[in-house]
């Protein structure tokens, strides 16, 4: 039997794509394992995915400041130490790496050890996790056309990001007892603001749910803790803090969706061909990454795109929430034809093409 050797942790998106292949992984035949650190939230996603879990000494590369910087490269080097000796156990055929922190000495392991390495990078600009490791990749994945000419010529393949075939079987009915609208004709808007929620976003929508809700049924989730309960019960108003199972129903009950531009989500909304409009994360409070990742699927036309510092308005908001449903079957079209909507069976492939035999 095949071995394979997924990595990846620090946040839910460097790990669901990797959640994404298990299935078709273990269908091929390979005995998959998971590399993280030890009590990452990576630990507890994998939890339900039926495959061993070893945690490993994880610590953080930083471009600033901290005492930390002194400490954590010892972590790092403890942590390459036990990387080593689990690929020596393993014997894996290949690695799969998502990128964040954990994975680096993963990576740097496997090279060690002569196992060939696939890195995905989710977001437009490589992370300084996958930079680290570039040298020691056999081929790297990625999700936007621009970011081939960001990478090693000989190893960049355009794939897309690997989605849970699960969210592809929603079933609308069961969002609808769950949301409960008193009129499910009306078209239906799901905000998305993060694991964490966006405190503006959430905000913004609130302050013009009386026009929406004229139009619209809204289906909000808010992130963890940013219910509002003067809210509860408002008609055509649904409020959640997030979705676990049920999200593959609630993207199925969805007509258009508003969200921030996180690579993975926004991929998610792609392969299943929702209408959305992207409200990035502004570069005051992030690298930029998610205004390059909304800007490259406006211009491929898959999206609608307001700028947080410099467009949202309540007014802009409506009109492009409008717009976007207006001109929805012009946005499925476009994504019916794009070639990144099938980034697990690429992904396997070279995976396959890749392994040690």
């Amino acid at each position: 039997m095949k071995t394979i050797i997924l990595t990846g942790g620090g946040t839910a998106g460097h790990v669901t794509p990797n959640i994404a292949l298990i299935p078709a992984l273990k269908t091929l035949g390979y005995d998959v394992h998971y590399i993280g650190s030890y009590e990452g939230m990576e630990k507890a996603l994998i939890a339900d995915c039926d495959i061993p879990y070893h945690g490993i000494s994880s610590g953080k590369f930083r471009r600033y400041f901290s005492l930390k910087n002194f400490t954590d490269p010892f972590r790092v080097l403890k942590g390459y130490g036990e990387a080593k000796r689990l690929i020596r156990e393993l014997k894996p055929s290949i690695v799969f790496s998502k990128g964040g922190f954990v994975s680096v000495p993963v990576v740097w392991a496997a090279r060690k050890n002569h196992v060939p390495v696939i890195i995905h990078e989710s977001d437009m600009t490589p992370g300084l996790a996958n930079k680290l490791s570039f040298f020691a990749a056999t081929k790297i994945c990625c999700n936007f056309p621009e970011t081939i000419e960001k990478l090693p010529k000989d190893k960049a393949v355009l794939t897309g990001s690997p989605i849970r075939a699960e969210l592809m079987l929603g079933d609308a009915a069961k969002a609808e007892r769950i949301c409960n609208f008193e009129d499910p004709d009306k078209p239906v808007i799901m905000v998305v603001g993060g694991s964490l929620g966006a405190a503006s976003v959430n905000d913004m929508i609130r302050r013009i749910l009386p026009r929406l809700t004229e139009k619209f049924n809204v289906l909000h989730l808010c992130g963890k803790g940013k219910t509002d309960e003067s809210y509860a019960g408002t008609k055509g108003y649904f409020q959640l803090e997030y979705a676990k199972d049920e999200m593959k129903d609630l993207f199925a009950l969805s007509d258009i969706i508003v969200s921030r531009a996180g690579a993975n989500a926004i991929c998610e909304f792609l392969a299943l061909h929702k209408p959305n409009l992207l409200i990035p994360l502004p570069r005051s409070a992030s690298r930029g990454d998610q205004i390059l990742n909304a800007n490259s699927f406006a211009k491929q036309g898959f999206s609608l795109v307001l700028d947080e510092d410099k467009d949202l308005t309540e007014d802009s908001l409506y009109d492009t929430i409008c717009d976007l449903y207006e001109r929805r079957e012009e946005f499925r079209k476009v994504m019916l034809k794009s070639e990144q909507t099938n980034a697990v069976s690429a992904v396997v492939k070279l995976i396959e093409e890749t392994a040690l035999e």
